[in-house]
């Protein structure tokens, strides 16, 4: 037996293909999707934006660029 994986796009094609493989007396089984992108909600784009701004500041701190806060200074903040 023989394995053939195929990623289909586009719903039309997917139609084609199956109709093919039907013709050809052939099984073939379909695997749900579940990598497909979806735009960020306004919060998950916040969220996102957040943790790239916090990570391009460690990144900042690993090169010696700037001097992070200690625990101390942040209690005393608030």
């Amino acid at each position: 037996m023989t394995t053939l994986t195929v990623n289909i796009d586009n719903k039309k094609s997917e139609k084609a293909i199956k109709a093919v493989l039907e013709a050809l007396g052939l099984d073939y089984s379909v695997a749900p999707t579940t990598d497909k992108m979806r735009p960020l909600n306004k919060a998950e784009q916040r969220i996102f934006d957040n943790m790239k701004s916090t990570l391009e500041y460690v990144k900042l701190y690993e090169k010696g660029e700037v001097k992070l806060k200690t625990a101390r200074e942040l209690l005393d903040e608030l």
